[in-house]
């Protein structure tokens, strides 16, 4: 009986967001900020808009699969647009700013798993930070982009597909590669 107890818990825990009634407060949340998501939405986004912890601005689009979790703040700027399976994890503060787009499969993160004590799982060993982590409006993140701890990407900059950005993206840059270097800077 206890297994089955434990497991009807994680059921409820890990399908919290599918369950009728917190689906339609999701999007009550949504639609209050002029926001939209389209289902399924993961993550701990009840906890997030109720802690303060999550702020849109208006017109943010969600697509499937996004997941929105950590115990620090998350906040996307007014317009933006996060694709298929966008990740955003926030231990202390992530900040997407307006009118940004990210394509399939982005991961922003102010955080990384611990692995230095040999003595205990990966798992079991919390995060480590560099600090906030964000990212100016306007920039475009190609897929897979991933966007470490610690790390501020300018205004009106371009990711290119699959790079891994490590240090500071200057304004107005197209950036590319694992590490992402600045490859060229956008004039007008």
């Amino acid at each position: 009986m206890d297994d089955l107890k434990l497991w009807a818990q994680k059921w409820r825990w890990y399908q919290r967001n599918a369950l009728p009634w917190n689906r339609a407060r999701i999007h009550y949340e949504l639609a209050k900020r002029r926001s939209f998501a389209k289902w399924p939405l993961h993550g701990e986004v009840l906890e997030l808009f109720a802690e303060g912890r999550l702020t849109l601005g208006e017109h943010v689009v969600l697509e499937p699969n996004v997941w929105l979790t950590g115990t620090g703040h998350i906040h996307i700027g007014g317009g933006s647009f996060l694709n298929l399976g966008v990740q955003v994890a926030a231990i202390d503060r992530v900040t997407i700013g307006e009118h940004c787009m990210f394509a399939n499969g982005c991961l922003i993160t102010d955080a990384n798993h611990r692995f230095d004590d040999p003595g205990r799982p990966v798992p079991w060993q919390g995060f480590t930070s560099k600090g906030p982590t964000t990212v100016g409006d306007n920039v475009w993140c190609g897929a897979n982009v991933v966007i470490t701890s610690g790390v501020t990407i300018g205004e009106r900059c371009v990711i290119g597909a699959n790079s891994v950005v490590t240090s500071d993206i200057p304004p107005f840059s197209v950036a590319a590669g694992a590490p992402a270097k600045v490859l060229r800077t956008i004039t007008y």
